[in-house]
């Protein structure tokens, strides 16, 4: 399949409108999985910025303002960490795209204790992965290989190449699930096709799917999302692609009927996991016969 370019799946998306399902992609997943979907509502995962709400980049979809929402690292105290069963260790990057990990390392070696902890990172170099290394359970990375949606949304002076060079260093230290995002570029697909086909060559463990949300105050503030058929057929190509690979439609997507409409398609399209899925992604998932079984923690975080 040449997932340069979509089409690999021709049509899938107004055939998933008229009700006729994903025949390919849904083939794909009953063979290769289990009859079963997990939902995830990540409540017992303590996000924590190590950066509070600060960041250098000020992206064009994000512009700090994702931040705002976690707990910064200085006032993560033990109370306020009692039931987290695991965390999100972020925050903001400097000029050159890189999560400070380093800071505040003894407060996150706490937090480690008794906790899986899942990494934002950045771009980091090597020196950075080995020191935070004891403390990593699992690395989400944001990969893209588009070198105009680089310079455009981060204003950074990296290439796809750098993208794959990073990804495939933290690989030698640390289990990497690669994050996707639809439509990053102001609502455009551009390269995420590209970005597939560079993760079906390299390998991964699992795929994280994303979607623009057009948030107020950044400079995507007024951007319209992907097409909800572009970013289902999107799922399910990636689900052809990589016919092993668990996929999961993550937490960052538009909500209210976009959210209930493209959730239902992604089930369709044969996803494994759905964070804080809409009712059509329930009703759809009963009505295809999968057990449903929930969870309450980052999709990455995988427990025995």
């Amino acid at each position: 399949m040449d997932l340069c370019a979509p089409g690999g799946l021709s049509g899938a998306g107004q055939a998933a409108k008229q009700g006729q399902g994903w025949p390919q992609a849904w083939r794909v997943r009953v063979e290769h999985f289990p009859l079963q979907i997990a939902f995830a509502r990540p409540n017992r995962t303590l996000a924590v910025s190590l950066t509070g709400a600060r960041c250098a980049l000020q992206c064009a979809h994000c512009g700090g303002h994702y931040l705002r929402g976690m707990l910064a690292i200085e006032d993560c105290t033990a109370a306020r960490a009692a039931e987290a069963t695991s965390c999100l260790i972020s925050g903001g990057c400097d000029e050159r795209g890189r999560v400070p990990v380093r800071a505040h390392l003894d407060q996150v070696r706490a937090l480690r204790q008794g906790r899986i902890l899942n990494w934002h990172v950045g771009m980091v170099d090597e020196e950075d992965v080995r020191a935070i290394a004891p403390c990593v359970d699992v690395i989400s990375f944001d990969f893209l290989v588009d070198d105009e949606t680089i310079r455009e949304v981060y204003g950074l002076d990296y290439t796809g190449a750098d993208y794959v060079h990073t990804y495939e260093m933290l690989r030698r230290h640390a289990t990497v699930v690669p994050h996707l995002t639809v439509g990053l570029r102001g609502g455009r697909v551009c390269g995420e096709y590209r970005a597939l086909q560079a993760l079906r060559d390299i390998g991964l463990p699992a795929l994280v799917v994303l979607v623009l949300i057009p948030t107020a105050d950044t400079r995507y503030a007024h951007a319209q999302p992907p097409a909800i058929d572009e970013v289902a057929e999107f799922v399910a190509t990636a689900r052809c692609a990589l016919p092993d690979v668990p996929i999961y439609l993550g937490c960052m997507r538009p909500g209210g009927r976009y959210r209930q409409e493209l959730d239902d398609l992604a089930v369709q399209a044969g996803v494994n996991k759905i964070v804080n899925p809409a009712p059509s992604a329930i009703n759809r998932a009963t009505e295809l016969g999968l057990s449903i079984a929930w969870e309450s923690e980052c999709c990455v975080i995988q427990r025995p």
